[in-house]
């Protein structure tokens, strides 16, 4: 088994728990996560939210970017006086 193969074999069960594990710096088991393992994980994240269609706007990392059109701005301009 290859590191694709594995990747693909991951568990939505899984896939929470690397989310999880990078978002707080830590295992489930409470040990701290090391650099090379959070590289590892978030690897292992994007490449299973392509290999698994995960919408956009579910994956990790997605900013919402809001209307580009302006046609709903509803910011106003601030006045100091």
């Amino acid at each position: 088994m290859n590191l694709d193969d594995l990747i693909r074999s991951l568990t939505p069960e899984v896939y929470e728990n690397l989310k999880n594990a990078v978002a707080t710096g830590r295992w489930p088991n409470g040990r701290k996560l090391e650099d090379g393992q959070r590289e590892l994980c978030m690897e292992a994240i994007i490449y299973y939210e392509n290999t698994h269609d995960v919408p956009a706007d579910q994956r990790v990392g997605y900013l919402d970017q809001g209307c580009k059109s302006g046609k709903d701005d509803d910011t106003q301009p601030l006045n100091i006086q």
